[in-house]
């Protein structure tokens, strides 16, 4: 069975989520008042103030971990050292030594360590990627990714490490290599003295001559999530939010300059409830001992990322 550590903003989906697959057994939450909720909610769940509890206990087998990102670390390294497969929010860690501790000592017990890349469990990114291996743009040439709203803005990690981390991971995957250039600029207007960025541009570089471009944003008009992958035959266009992706069949001929327009079209709409399909692979994952789709690995890969995204000003 599995425990929850971390009921807060996220952590309440997981708890709703894997209760509603019958594979809760325990949350364990800090805040009095949070408690007092879920023991409201969910009368049957063992609740716990300090995660500390359930180290030792031989019903949980997994944990689920959504406490504030700095503590991501310790907690984990807690579960994974004490025999629990795990599964951790992102992002993953706040430096690339503290995932590399993870997956070494993940890999020494022999337990499942997962991230919540939730995005990459979209069944439409699959479907993108699926058109790129066919070429159904041809060549890619540029990838953009837009994630900015009104969002809540952090003391800690900027709005990269908040709203980018998903769209980092799916980039790598999308592309399926590391970049060998990375370059960010942003802006911090609300926290000056901390440095923490409310607007970041992230640019990535591949060998493969791939260019990509992120804009995150928490201080921002409109909910706005977009990727779009540019390609020598056509342009893909995925509107998260209204969960399409269009095939624009339009491209310029490279010697004669010429455009070809012949229309668009969505080849892939609606969408399954993704956390759902998230956490599903996280359970099955624990009771074959499959690696998973966003191992600690890919999370490592993808926190070598921002680390290497100094901002320039």
């Amino acid at each position: 069975m599995i425990a929850v550590i971390g009921a807060g903003n996220w952590g309440r989906n997981l708890v709703r989520t894997f209760s509603g697959m019958d594979a809760l057994s325990a949350v364990a939450e800090a805040s009095d008042e949070l408690r007092a909720k879920l023991a409201e909610d969910y009368p049957d769940l063992n609740l716990h103030a300090d995660y500390a509890e359930l180290l030792d206990s031989d019903e949980i087998k997994a944990v689920a971990i959504a406490t504030p990102a700095p503590t991501h670390h310790a907690v984990a390294k807690a579960f994974l050292e004490a025999g629990k497969d795990v599964f951790v929010e992102k992002p993953m860690t706040m430096t690339a030594v503290e995932a590399e501790d993870l997956i070494e000592i993940a890999d020494k017990n022999d337990r499942v360590l997962m991230v919540g890349h939730l995005l990459m469990y979209q069944p439409a990114i699959e479907k993108i990627k699926e058109l790129i291996d066919e070429r159904a743009v041809g060549d890619v040439f540029t990838i953009h990714q837009d994630r900015k709203k009104l969002g809540r803005a952090r003391k800690v990690e900027n709005v990269l490490w908040s709203f980018g981390v998903h769209d980092v991971a799916v980039l790598l995957h999308l592309v399926g290599d590391a970049p060998i250039k990375v370059d960010a600029f942003g802006h911090s207007g609300l926290q000056p003295e901390l440095g923490i960025e409310d607007d970041v541009y992230l640019h990535l570089g591949f060998a493969s001559g791939v260019q990509a471009h992120l804009h995150n944003s928490w201080l921002w008009p409109e909910n706005r999530r977009c990727l779009t992958i540019v390609g020598s035959e056509g342009v893909l266009v995925y509107n998260e939010i209204e969960q399409t992706v269009k095939l624009h069949r339009q491209s310029i001929d490279s010697e004669t300059l010429d455009i070809t327009n012949e229309g668009e079209e969505i080849v892939h709409e609606g969408a399954k409830q993704p956390l759902e399909i998230e956490l599903a692979h996280f359970l099955n994952c624990i009771e074959t001992r499959e690696i998973p789709k966003s191992d600690g690995r890919s999370g490592l890969e993808v926190i070598r990322v921002l680390e290497k995204a100094k901002i320039k000003d």
